[in-house]
């Protein structure tokens, strides 16, 4: 059985990439204990960047204090942060190496930059406090959740994919 990579304009076959995400995530499991997700790491870094601007409140704050606890490492030093790290290098890597590379805002035929950006902003937004409320990101939720068997992830997962075809 011969498996092509060069699936289409330099991306991987999708059943590849499928088999390879489900072998990093088993390793993942068996090495720290846990799923993937990046919604820890993105936490993170708001902590970082909020403390720098008011640090008494951040240190005082329910959710964030815990990064700043006596005896606590440095907020980013976390496995989830190296893990959204390595994510972003991979797809530079995958970008640059399929010739792929190009620097621009995807739009479609009627909206203009703003729109676009405006947008962009307001889903990441809403997606951002939706992470927050939901204690975790879809990463974690379809992939770690589903991979373990729990009802409310295949449930939730789904419901996006209904509500994408839908809103397709």
């Amino acid at each position: 059985m011969k498996i092509d990579l060069d699936y289409a304009k330099g991306y991987w076959n999708p059943y590849v990439a499928g088999i390879a995400l489900g072998l990093v995530l088993t390793l993942t499991f068996y090495v720290m204990g846990t799923g993937l997700g990046a919604s820890g790491a993105v936490a993170r870094t708001a902590a970082i960047v909020a403390h720098g601007v008011a640090p008494q409140a951040i240190e005082n704050q329910g959710y964030f204090k815990e990064f700043y606890r006596e005896g606590a490492d440095h907020p980013l030093w976390d496995w989830t942060v190296i893990e959204v790290l390595g994510v972003f290098i991979g797809g530079l890597i995958s970008v640059f190496t399929s010739r792929r590379f190009s620097i621009g805002i995807g739009k479609g035929p009627t909206a203009g930059v703003s729109l676009r950006l405006s947008l962009a902003f307001l889903g990441g937004a809403i997606a951002g406090l939706g992470t927050r409320f939901a204690v975790g990101c879809t990463s974690g939720q379809a992939l770690s959740g589903g991979a373990t068997m729990v009802g409310g992830s295949w449930v939730f997962m789904m419901a996006v994919f209904a509500t994408a075809f839908g809103a397709a």
